[in-house]
């Protein structure tokens, strides 16, 4: 993001900081990364967290990725390849267990991870 600096104070593109923005809720549900010990990582909306265990609605599972360095960068930005990344079918409501890292995601990254093609074989 490219900041500017005048008298001392910093400014920034509006359309940079709208990206940067949480995405959006459904029906109050948060949009979040959920990466577990042994399932693997899954982007959805986060119904219900009960310790390691969380229900996500509108769910996919998030196999293969490029084009972000980190779980972290694909919450922020999203991907820059979404060719490459291997996105399983969207499914209505998933329980995971042992989760272990939840990560909120930006209004850029959510369109972004829901841009990328099913990944089929």
């Amino acid at each position: 993001m490219e900041i500017i600096t005048i008298n001392g104070v910093d400014y920034a593109p509006v359309a940079e900081l709208n990206s940067m923005k949480a995405a959006e809720d459904m029906n109050g549900m948060p949009y979040q990364i959920v990466r577990t010990h042994s399932a693997g990582v899954f982007a959805g909306y986060v119904e219900s967290r009960a310790g390691k265990e969380v229900v996500l609605r509108n769910v996919r599972r998030i196999w293969y990725w490029e084009g972000a360095a980190s779980l972290s960068q694909l919450a922020v930005e999203g991907t820059n390849k979404p060719g490459r990344c291997k996105f399983a079918i969207p499914v209505d409501r998933i329980l995971v267990t042992e989760a272990i890292e939840i990560l909120d995601v930006t209004q850029a990254a959510k369109e972004s991870i829901e841009g990328v093609a099913v990944w089929k074989v």
